[in-house]
C-alpha cells in the first residue's frame, strides 16, 4: 500500500491514507482503455436514427415513362435511390444493434489503468468529507479552488446528498457521481479525481476484489 494526502475543505493536509497498489499501482494499458471507453461510448449510443428505404418511401407505384422510345434512360420507379426523394441506400436503421461486450476482467483492469494514471499524473485528490447544510454552488466552487483544481473534475461521493447535488448542478466543468458508478468514460473525460474518505473506501469495497 502506498500513503497519499487526505485534504481538508480549505486544501489543507491533515492525514494519510492507505492506497491499495492493486487499484491504484497497477499498469496503465492504454488499449484497454481504448477497447473499454469506445464500448461505454457505444453502448450509449440509443441507434434511433432511421431513413426510409425504398420500399418504405410512398409513391412511385407505376413506372414514370415506358421502357423504349422515349430517349429517356430505363427507370422502373421514381422513389429509386438514384431519384430525388427517393430511397437511401445503406442509410442509419433503427434495426442496428450497437451493443458491444466488455468481459468483466477487461472492465476491472481498464478501471484499475485509468485510476493508476490519476495517481502517477498526480491528479488525484482525497478529501476527508464534504458536508452542505444547504445548496450552495459557491462552497463547492470554493472548496475546488482550495484544492487547486483548474480545469475538468470528477467528483465522486460515497452517498446520494441533495445538497451536494444541487451545488455542483451549475458547475459545467465538474461531473458528479456515487462511488458504485465509477466508470472508465467518467475518468478518461476528467483531468482531476476528486473522492471524499468515505468514497474511496467504498471504491476499494466495490472494485478491489
Amino acid at each position: 500500500m502506498s500513503k497519499h494526502p487526505v485534504l481538508n475543505a480549505q486544501g489543507e493536509q491533515i492525514s494519510d491514507v492507505d492506497l491499495k497498489d492493486e487499484l491504484f499501482k497497477a499498469p496503465v494499458k492504454n488499449e484497454v482503455l481504448y477497447y473499454t471507453a469506445v464500448a461505454q461510448l457505444s453502448n450509449q449510443h440509443q441507434g434511433t436514427a432511421s431513413a426510409k428505404k425504398r420500399s418504405e418511401v410512398r409513391g412511385g407505384g407505376s413506372k414514370p415513362w415506358p421502357q423504349k422510345g422515349t430517349g429517356n434512360a430505363r427507370h422502373g420507379s421514381i422513389r429509386s435511390p438514384l431519384w430525388t426523394g427517393g430511397g437511401v441506400i445503406f442509410g442509419p436503421s433503427p434495426e442496428r444493434n450497437y451493443k458491444r461486450k466488455v468481459p468483466r476482467k477487461v472492465k476491472k483492469q481498464a478501471l484499475k489503468s485509468a485510476l493508476s494514471a490519476k495517481l502517477r499524473d498526480e491528479k488525484l485528490l482525497i478529501v476527508d468529507n464534504i458536508e452542505l447544510e444547504e445548496p450552495k454552488t459557491k462552497v463547492i466552487k470554493n472548496i475546488l479552488e482550495n484544492l487547486k483544481v483548474s480545469s475538468k473534475a470528477l467528483l465522486v461521493i460515497a452517498q446520494p446528498d441533495e445538497n451536494i447535488i444541487k451545488s455542483v448542478r451549475n458547475l459545467p466543468a465538474i461531473k458528479l457521481i456515487i462511488a458504485h458508478q465509477l466508470n472508465v468514460l467518467d475518468l478518461l473525460n476528467s483531468e482531476y479525481l476528486v473522492l471524499t474518505r468515505e468514497a474511496l473506501q467504498e471504491v476499494e469495497e466495490v472494485f478491489a476484489k
